[in-house]
């Protein structure tokens, strides 16, 4: 039986038709077993960041703030002309359309065992994965992959310039000379086929890598507790307020796990059991979009993701072609853009893979 997330690729590319579900999703003359829908991941990070909606795609957001050690001594019946004040500025958003479209045949709806609710299941599936894709996004997006080109060894290129290579997308680490592939000096950001993807807009990591606080560990061959303190420290006394929160993906969550259970193993002793979900007793969020190399450090509400208009969901099985074809069309449509409201209060921990 396919999985999801096969029918939702088949799904981006080609009608959903009785002969994507061969094999669980149809009525068989000798089986009749119900369908069963697959769990798709969840958005973890999504319900925690600060979601803003607006009249308009492009605009500002005003932030309004007020600066410590305002008081000052009272003296009797006087004066003295001080008053504190507020500190205002702004941030600067444009959101990007999106769409996600997919059609269905009359046909699949018929046959499928679930029936007429056939319908309903694939839309959930398509939203669900929506929503699954724009946290990607939020955190993953970079427009300077619409640059990408095959790798060439007559050119040179510099650190961020991104790449395709043996159907995969790399970025460089560093400055690369005219030469042969090394591999060495990059890091593979995804498929090939993913920059159409990647490139709607910028996201949250690379904001942060070219405005907020960096700590490189890359060259180190594990992790350590010393990392995450001096993360800690990287950022101003002012945001450690208790809100901060760290956002790793699981798998480098389930390695600092390990690195603590190696510690425990080899040098007796015993963790606390909040150092394993909270280093610095700073509380961990799994995001599984995120790659393994890198941990953020921010609170999630200065995470502010902009959209003009909700998600609209259209369909229609009325016009020519839906009636020539047997078919139900349906797009999702929505735009975004993912801000920062203060750069100063996130740090961005850069690991080795």
């Amino acid at each position: 039986m396919p999985t999801n997330r096969e029918l939702l690729m088949r799904a981006a590319g080609t009608a959903i038709s009785t002969g994507s579900l061969t094999g669980g999703g149809l009525l068989q003359p000798y089986q009749a077993r119900q369908f069963i829908q697959q769990t798709f991941e969840a958005t973890n990070l999504a319900p925690l960041v600060r979601h803003e909606m607006r009249a308009e795609r492009r605009g500002e957001i005003d932030k309004i703030g007020i600066a410590p050690r305002l008081l000052r001594e009272k003296k009797e019946n006087t004066d003295d002309g001080y008053r504190a004040s507020v500190a205002t500025s702004q941030i600067s958003f444009s959101t990007t359309p999106v769409r996600l479209p997919w059609e269905v045949t009359e046909e699949t709806l018929r046959q499928n065992i679930e029936g007429e609710n056939m319908n309903k299941v694939i839309t959930d599936l398509m939203t669900a994965q929506l929503g699954v894709d724009m946290e990607d996004l939020y955190l993953n997006g970079n427009e300077d992959v619409s640059k990408a080109a095959e790798f060439s060894e007559s050119k040179t290129y510099a650190a961020g310039d991104t790449v395709t290579h043996n159907k995969k997308l790399y970025i460089f680490d560093k400055a690369h000379s005219a030469g042969t592939w090394a591999g060495t000096d990059t890091t593979e950001i995804g498929e090939a086929a993913d920059v159409d993807f990647l490139k709607v807009n910028d996201g949250w990591i690379k904001q942060i890598k070219e405005g907020g606080h960096i700590l490189d560990k890359s060259s180190e061959a594990e992790m350590s507790l010393d990392m995450f303190y001096q993360m800690v420290a990287s950022i101003p006394n002012k945001y450690n307020n208790g809100k901060l929160r760290w956002l790793m993906s699981p798998r480098r969550a389930q390695q600092w796990e390990l690195f603590l259970l190696n510690l425990v193993a080899h040098h007796g002793g015993a963790v606390p059991d909040n150092m394993y979900t909270a280093p610095v007793k700073i509380p961990t969020v799994e995001c599984p979009s995120m790659s393994d190399d890198v941990i953020l450090l921010t609170d999630p509400k200065n995470l502010i993701v902009v959209n003009s208009y909700t998600v609209k969901i259209r369909s229609t099985n009325t016009d020519k072609e839906s009636i020539m074809m047997d078919k139900r069309f349906y797009v999702a449509h929505l735009d975004y853009d993912p801000i920062i409201e203060e750069k100063d209060a996130t740090g961005i921990l850069l690991l080795k893979r």
